[in-house]
């Protein structure tokens, strides 16, 4: 699915944020393996977390082009493992944190079930396999967090990383594609303020970010989430939308010259028919 979401989105941004049915339906019929009407992989869309909105009979829209970044939901996700690769290791700690309108209005926190943690992971973390005893099964943490997350914005320190292993281990309990928008605070973070290095347990010192644990998993979210408001806090004006939020946050130095260029020269232009 993840190439249906990413052909998806490109064709909402060329169209200004809405398509028509007749050309969503093409995408899906072609860049999809399911053998379903587009009417149905509508829904399972909406249900990977894929945040696409219906609007009357004739098309579709994708909300994060609609939608401030301000106003938007963010849910803020740090994963413990026990290991790098999904196909050999597992998720052994979910931390997660609803963000809206800037304000934390709701968390998740769990131990995951876990039958081998090597000591490594235990000096790095301190988790012990006593915690791991009686904690709710894989299955189960996952699909706690598939409907915690709903439909807004994915976002982690090092997000490629958290965002890879838990499709892995979604798919893998068929809980299908995450299909969230993503946000990465270290990319974002290199785009709106200077330091010495990005990584989490060098940002906490840096910025001040107290009660940080770093490698458990709910305190790292609540770290990001910290990130992230500094990160907003020097935000250019070109950022109105979620959607501007989400180019901005991958764009390259030459892509925001010629933004802020052409919109000194929108201002400009603006100045003179007054």
């Amino acid at each position: 699915m993840q190439k249906v979401f990413d052909v998806l989105t490109t064709a909402f941004r060329k169209s200004g944020g809405e398509i028509p049915k007749e050309q969503y339906a093409q995408i899906v019929t072609r860049y999809t393996t399911l053998f379903e009407e587009a009417d149905t992989i509508f829904f399972l869309l909406q249900a990977s977390g894929y945040p696409i909105r219906e609007t009357g009979e004739e098309s579709y829209r994708l909300e994060t082009c609609f939608t401030s970044y301000r106003e938007q939901r963010y849910c803020i996700i740090d994963i413990e493992t026990n290991g790098s690769k999904p196909g050999t290791s597992q998720v052994i700690e979910i931390g997660a944190v609803m963000v809206e309108k800037g304000i934390i209005v709701d968390r998740l926190e769990t131990f995951v079930e876990c039958a081998f943690l090597p000591e490594y992971i235990t000096k790095v973390t301190g988790i012990e396999p006593s915690d791991l005893i009686g904690a709710p099964t894989r299955r189960a943490a996952l699909t706690a967090l598939r409907e915690f997350m709903g439909d807004a914005v994915f976002v982690a320190h090092n997000a490629s990383f958290d965002y890879s292993f838990l499709t892995a281990s979604f798919n893998r309990f068929g809980l299908g594609d995450i299909g969230n928008p993503r946000l990465c605070t270290i990319d974002l973070a290199r785009r709106t303020f200077e330091s010495e290095r990005y990584g989490l347990a060098y940002l906490n010192k840096s910025l001040g970010i107290e009660n940080a644990v770093h490698h458990r998993a709910y305190s790292d979210a609540v770290s990001a989430f910290r990130v992230m408001q500094k990160s907003f806090e020097n935000l250019p004006e070109s950022v109105r939308t979620t959607d501007d939020l989400l180019q901005f946050s991958v764009s390259s130095r030459k892509e925001r010259k010629k933004k802020q260029k052409a919109n000194r020269e929108s201002g400009a232009t603006k100045r003179h028919s007054v």
